[in-house]
């Protein structure tokens, strides 16, 4: 029996499998990463919410941006074709940048 020598050299197993098994990795990696920062995405959204629930606003641009907040997960839960209550968002978001510009 030969004794083999040891290596600190990592050694890369893709380059030993075919192409398809390495996009099927790949693609798994991927939806790791993916499904790994929208799991730190919502715990930042709910420090934020946390925040915007205990911190009352003290002037009327605050009261806006907390609006505005809410609106943007109002309109992203909107289906693409209710341009109507799009059209709504936008004019609100429109009105809190002109009465924001007069202050």
């Amino acid at each position: 029996m030969r004794a083999r020598l040891v290596s600190d050299e990592p050694l890369d197993l893709d380059k030993h499998r075919g192409m398809a098994a390495q996009k099927a990795t790949d693609i798994r990696r991927a939806l790791a990463e993916v499904e790994s920062n929208a799991r730190q995405l919502r715990e930042r959204q709910e420090v934020l919410e946390s925040q915007l629930l205990a911190v009352q606003a003290t002037s009327w641009p605050e009261a806006a941006a907390k609006a505005k907040y809410v609106l943007n997960l109002y309109a992203a839960d909107l289906p693409p074709g209710d341009t109507h209550h799009r059209d709504l968002v936008a004019a609100v978001f429109a009105d809190f940048a002109r009465l924001t510009d007069r202050n």
